[in-house]
C-alpha cells in the first residue's frame, strides 16, 4: 500500500466518522508527543492508550523487550483513548504514522476505511489462533486489520446475601423470564433489583447491546420486534421498581457505586470492576448475561487491537510484524491481560487464565459469546446507529415515547 493510495483514502467522510467514533469513547489522563519524524531506522515508534503505565511498568518493559528481540529500540508514546484515535488520523494525513498502533477496537474499522492501517495479509501477521468473534471487531470489507491484545465485556455481578434473603437460587436464572422473577422476589424481600447504565452516550448503548442482541435483534434493524422486546424489558423493570430511575444518568462507574452499597441483587458491569468487587465487603458472583430464551447473550467486546499503520517505507513492516507478534504471543498475552484485567483473545491463554484464577471462568464464557460493535461489516456506520440507539433508550425509559415509537424513530434517523 503506497502513500498515494493512502492519501486518496483519507476522505472527509472518514474523518467525520472517526470524529464521531472517538467522541463516544471514555477518557483517561495522559500525555505524550506524537512526533515520529526524528526517529531513525533503528528506532520504532509505538503508540498506546495506557498512560497509566509509567516507564518502569511491566507493560513498558515488555515493549522494550520486544524491541530488543527484533533488534531495534522502542520509542513509546501513551495517549488517552480519544486523543490517540484523533492523533492517529492526523499522523496518517501527514504521512507520519507510528510503526505500531494499539487502538480501541471500535475505531479499527474506521481507521481501516480511512486507509490508515495495513491488513494482516500485507504485514504477514498470523491471527489463526485468535477467537473469530473477537477478531471480527477488526475486520472490514473482508479484510483483517490487526489482532486483539485482549478483551473485556459485560456480565451480571450478583450479591449472594441479597439473593439468599430473597430466596433466589442463582442457578434458576437462565433467561429473561427467570431473571425478572428473581428481581420480583428481591423487591418483595425489601431489597433492590438491578442497576445498569442507560446514559445517553456510548456507555448506554454498550450496556443495552447484550439485551438487544440477546433478543436476536440486529443493528441494521433498530425497530425490529426483537429490539422492541429488549427495550420493553428495561422499561418494565423501571415501571415495576426492579431498576432505579437513576439508570438514565448512570455511567458504568456510578452504576457500580450503587451496587457497592450492598442493597442491589444485580449489577450489569465489566471485568474492569473485579478489583472493586473484591473490596465491596460482601460475597459476590458473576453470571453471563442471559439471552431472552436462554443461553449466553452476546455482549459487546471492549479492549484494544494491535495494528500496523501504513508507512511510506514499506520495508519497515517486517520489523513491525515482529513487534506485533511478540506483543501478542502466548506468554506475553497472559501477563499483559492479567495486568489489564482482560480476557485473552485465544483459547490457549484463556485456559491458562482460568487455571490460575477460577473466578475468571464466567468472564471467559461471556467473552466467547461476545461480539464486536462494528462486526457484521458495520464499520463507520456504527457510531451513527449507536447514537440513535441510546437516544431511543433514553426516550423510552424517560416515558417520552413508547419503546416501539422510540426505536422506529431511531431506525429512520440511522438510515
Amino acid at each position: 500500500m503506497n502513500s498515494s493510495f493512502r492519501q486518496r483514502r483519507l476522505t472527509a467522510a472518514a474523518v467525520t466518522a472517526l470524529a464521531v467514533a472517538v467522541s463516544a469513547t471514555a477518557c483517561s489522563s495522559g500525555s505524550g508527543s506524537g512526533d515520529t519524524k526524528s526517529v531513525g531506522n533503528g528506532t520504532y515508534t509505538i503508540w498506546d492508550p495506557y498512560p497509566q503505565f509509567a516507564k518502569s511498568s511491566d507493560w513498558a518493559k515488555l515493549l522494550d523487550q520486544c524491541g530488543a528481540k527484533a533488534g531495534v529500540k522502542i520509542k513509546r508514546t501513551a495517549f488517552d483513548t480519544s486523543d490517540l484515535s484523533s492523533k492517529a488520523l492526523l499522523a496518517a494525513q501527514q504521512g507520519n504514522s507510528p510503526d505500531v498502533l494499539i487502538v480501541d477496537n471500535p475505531v479499527v474499522s474506521t481507521l481501516a476505511e480511512a486507509g490508515v492501517l495495513t491488513t494482516t495479509d500485507e504485514n504477514k501477521l498470523d491471527t489463526s489462533k485468535v477467537d473469530a468473534n473477537l477478531l471480527a471487531a477488526g475486520q472490514s470489507g473482508g479484510k483483517t486489520y490487526g489482532t486483539p491484545i485482549g478483551a473485556n465485556t459485560l456480565a451480571l455481578y450478583y450479591n449472594k446475601a441479597v439473593l439468599k434473603k430473597a430466596g433466589v437460587d442463582i442457578a434458576s436464572v437462565k433467561d429473561w423470564k427467570s431473571l425478572t422473577a428473581a428481581l420480583a422476589k428481591v423487591k418483595a424481600a425489601g431489597k433492590k433489583g438491578i442497576t445498569f447504565s442507560a446514559i445517553g452516550t456510548e456507555e448506554g448503548s454498550f450496556q443495552f447491546l447484550p439485551w438487544f442482541w440477546g433478543a436476536g435483534a440486529k443493528l441494521t434493524a433498530l425497530d425490529s420486534s426483537q429490539a422492541v422486546s429488549a427495550l420493553s424489558l428495561w422499561k418494565d423493570w423501571l415501571k415495576n421498581g426492579y431498576a432505579p430511575n437513576s439508570v438514565l444518568n448512570n455511567t458504568q462507574t456510578t452504576s457500580w457505586q450503587e451496587f457497592a452499597t450492598g442493597d442491589y441483587a444485580f449489577s450489569e458491569n465489566g471485568t474492569w470492576q473485579l478489583a472493586n468487587a473484591k473490596k465491596a465487603g460482601f460475597e459476590y458472583g458473576v453470571l453471563p448475561i442471559p439471552g431472552a430464551t436462554g443461553g449466553n447473550a452476546s455482549a459487546p467486546t471492549g479492549g484494544e487491537f494491535v495494528t500496523v499503520p501504513v508507512q511510506k517505507d514499506t520495508g519497515r513492516y517486517t520489523t513491525s510484524q515482529k513487534l506485533e507478534t511478540c506483543l501478542t504471543s502466548g506468554d506475553n498475552l497472559y501477563n499483559t491481560d492479567t495486568t489489564l484485567s482482560y480476557v485473552a483473545p485465544t483459547s490457549e491463554v484463556q485456559d491458562k487464565q482460568v487455571a490460575a484464577n477460577a473466578e475468571l471462568k464466567p468472564w471467559v464464557d461471556a467473552v466467547k459469546a461476545a461480539k464486536g460493535r462494528t462486526s457484521d461489516d458495520l464499520g463507520t456506520r456504527y457510531p451513527k446507529i449507536s447514537e440513535q440507539m441510546w437516544k431511543a433508550v433514553q426516550s423510552a425509559l424517560s416515558g417520552s415515547k413508547s419503546p416501539t415509537d422510540a426505536l422506529s424513530e431511531a431506525q429512520s434517523a440511522a438510515k
